[in-house]
């Protein structure tokens, strides 16, 4: 196969040369000797990779092609389409892995032979790892020699990408460009709830070592599982369930005693672990689906708590969930909140509970998983054990007040979505605090433990600290163990907020008195700050410059956000817009690049929404990585005031014409923003006065979040009676 046969289209060129797609068109116009489009449409043309590689270098814009980027060309490029290259670049990487010294001895031959030797290298493999190649809905085959022959310089360079990343952090980087790259294909679970979930399943006191994960989509839940002896996964794509072995095979080794299984099939019609006992079941169904198979499965053996209404798909995989279990095993289910009261599903929820089948639901915050404005929730079941007495109450957790950022603020507001802001160790501890609880105090169910209680203290509570005895596993507004005859009524709703007692308003009075005097200690700060009185005057006609040339001068640098994996805070969209602290974090096992870390002095501008909002950064957020939808500028300090850049980039007019209105949202160009050209001395002079604004619009917030506290504490206080009305 020709060297150029990769395609690239004029959003790659863009990544590759580190500039707008606007700037692509316009070499296309302005420079004949531009390569001409080998595919493509007329709307969406396609260039060969390696003429645009010695272009851009011909005209010195490009020194090299990183090694990732051009790895990641070609499998776009390939001619059977991404998925089928990245199909093959798991199992190359899985032989590298395993035998690497077979990999070298294969790689040393010509392309051609390459293929056939590989081609039967890969049979081995495949079948050791998953079972023989005639197993019923085995997830991955091995390529024939005419499929792999056009992927071999893509193995080969894979390779190399390999030698200089790890194996594993190679497939992990490729897949997640994937499905970067068609956000509508996939439906992913997020690290931080993987993580959550799978830790929920092995709370117990024997961790789970056999898991299965019946919808398994790109494998993360499997992924979460610590040291399992075995993983079983159904998928119904067969394209998804090819990666997915694949992923999992990379994470982890079959020299360690793990065995991996997984099949390719709809789960519901067509189960492909029918005898299956798993110590837990991880999964996150597909929500809201009609065609699960109501008609044909109606006398189907599963069905254990009742047959599913058409409506009811979740509580088909629920009850699918429980019957793969051995007794005493646990399933986590991520579910939509309506499944907890759904008219249609309240027998089904009514029976789960009378046999003490479902232990918990779990209210995760808005933001935790997709569809992102809806707060889901966790089911935590476990399988009854013959002969022992169900548990007679639900645990009900809600944890949207545990997960916003505390750097919010009381009272804070956010744009749409709250993914960003989420603070995912909070969530953890409160959520696994709660259950660990749950499970101790049920272990101890049937003894007499109101022997010996002390004052304030009995069979069914513990003091509070105010005279009162609460619940067991109670916290106001957290969580509460709610006894299962207090649920059977007539609609069985298991929504936590209904259930949850309300949490002390505002922290009682005394924390009100705090904001109180918070909030008048601001409020004069706010009249101090408040800017004098100006005489009108004509606008000033500056000489101006735009930041894309200021930019090309050296005067600033230009960087976007949104990558990256680490410990460190993220600066997001919504701390920008709220001038928050840092809230987000970077995932622990995304694409392995190097985040853009703010300095003090970077200005940084939201992609999104049109406004004119615009942060410098101080030295309590230097450090943190910039998140995505936001553009940095660092600007010379010798050239450029930061705080005369932020504060002639938030004019109103400015922002208009540098923002393109073609869609639904808003998108600000950085580089077309303007500024005058003035010297240093007077940027300096509109940067002190731009601060001082910026210093008043902050107190103005806090008063604002201060009093919408103490309203809705007052309110709260009176309601429950801890205010009184004098």
């Amino acid at each position: 196969m020709p060297e150029n046969s990769t395609e690239v289209t004029a959003a790659g060129i863009a990544r590759l040369a580190g500039v707008g797609r606007a700037a692509v068109s316009n070499w296309r116009r302005r420079h004949a000797d531009f390569p001409k489009p080998v595919g493509g449409t007329e709307t969406s043309p396609s260039f060969a990779l390696r003429e645009v590689e010695q272009w851009l270098r011909d005209q010195g814009k490009l020194a090299e092609v990183p090694l990732r980027e051009r790895v990641w060309q070609q499998l776009v490029g390939h001619p059977a389409g991404p998925v089928p290259a990245l199909v093959h670049t798991g199992c190359a990487l899985l032989l590298l892995r395993d035998s690497p010294t077979a990999w070298r001895e294969i790689a040393a031959v010509s392309d051609e032979a390459m293929a056939g030797v590989l081609s039967l290298a890969l049979d081995d493999l495949l079948a050791a790892r998953f079972g023989p190649a005639a197993e019923p809905g085995r997830a991955v085959h091995a390529p024939g020699r005419a499929e792999l022959l056009p992927s071999v310089p893509l193995l080969r360079a894979v390779a190399d990408l390999a030698a200089e990343q790890g194996v594993r952090e190679t497939f992990e980087f490729l897949l997640g460009r994937q499905l970067d790259a068609n956000p509508r294909q996939y439906t992913l679970t997020p690290p931080g709830l993987a993580a959550l979930m799978a830790a929920l399943a092995q709370a117990g006191k024997q961790p789970a070592r056999t898991v299965l994960d019946p919808a398994a989509g790109t494998g993360a839940l499997l992924r979460s599982v610590g040291s399992p002896t075995a993983l079983y996964a159904q998928e119904t794509d067969p394209d998804l369930a090819a990666l997915t072995a694949l992923r999992l095979a990379l994470h982890t080794d079959s020299a360690t005693g793990c065995a991996l299984a997984v099949r390719t099939g709809d789960t519901l019609r067509a189960d492909a672990f029918p005898q299956l006992a798993a110590d837990a079941v991880l999964c996150h169904p597909p929500f809201n689906e009609r065609n699960w198979g109501h008609d044909e499965l109606a006398y189907d053996p599963r069905w254990e708590y009742g047959f599913p209404a058409r409506t009811e798909s979740e509580l088909a995989w629920v009850q699918h969930a429980l019957a793969r279990l051995r007794e005493g095993g646990t399933a986590v289910l991520l579910m939509p909140p309506a499944a907890a009261s759904r008219r249609s599903g309240r027998r089904i929820r009514a029976d789960l509970l009378r046999r003490g089948a479902l232990r918990a639901v779990i209210a995760l915050p808005a933001g935790a998983a997709p569809p992102y404005g809806i707060p889901l929730h966790l089911w935590v079941l476990r399988k009854p054990v013959g002969g022992l007495r169900p548990s007679p109450e639900l645990l009900l957790v809600d944890t949207a007040e545990s997960a916003e950022s505390p750097a919010a603020g009381p009272g804070a507001t956010f744009p749409s979505g709250g993914r960003d802001r989420l603070d995912w160790q909070a969530v953890h501890s409160a959520v696994l605090a709660a259950w660990q609880s749950f499970e101790g105090e049920a272990e101890g169910e049937g003894e007499d433990t109101g022997a010996g209680a002390g004052p304030g203290e009995d069979r069914t509570g513990r003091a509070d600290g105010t005279g009162s005895v609460r619940p067991l596993g109670t916290r106001p507004g957290v969580s509460r163990a709610v006894p299962v005859i207090e649920l059977l009524d007539d609609e069985v709703d298991l929504a936590p907020a209904r259930h949850l007692p309300p949490p002390a308003a505002a922290g009682g009075p005394a924390e009100l008195i705090r904001v109180r005097e918070r909030l008048i200690e601001t409020l004069g700060l706010t009249g101090t700050l408040t800017p004098s009185a100006v005489p009108p005057r004509d606008p000033a006609h500056w000489p101006l410059t735009t930041v894309g040339e200021l930019a090309r001068a050296g005067a600033l640098q230009l960087c976007t956000g949104g990558s990256g994996t680490g410990p460190v805070p993220v600066l997001t969209e919504h701390d920008v817009l709220g001038s928050t602290a840092p809230s987000g974090s970077l995932p622990a096992d995304g694409p392995p690049e190097e985040p853009v870390l703010v300095e003090t002095g970077d200005v940084v501008v939201p992609v999104l929404g049109g406004g004119a909002v615009v942060r410098v950064i101080d030295d309590a957020t230097a450090g943190a990585a910039l998140g995505r939808n936001l553009q940095l500028l660092r600007p010379d300090p010798a050239a450029l005031d930061p705080w005369f850049l932020a504060g002639f980039l938030r004019g109103t007019a400015n922002n208009r014409q540098a923002s393109s209105y073609a869609s639904t949202a808003t998108r600000l160009d950085a580089r077309r923003l303007q500024l005058p050209r003035l010297p240093l001395a007077e940027q300096r002079r509109y940067g002190e006065r731009f601060r001082a604004l910026a210093a008043f619009e902050d107190a103005l917030r806090l008063a604002g979040r201060l009093g919408g506290q103490l309203i809705q504490g007052m309110y709260d206080g009176l309601a429950d009676g801890t205010v009184p009305p004098k």
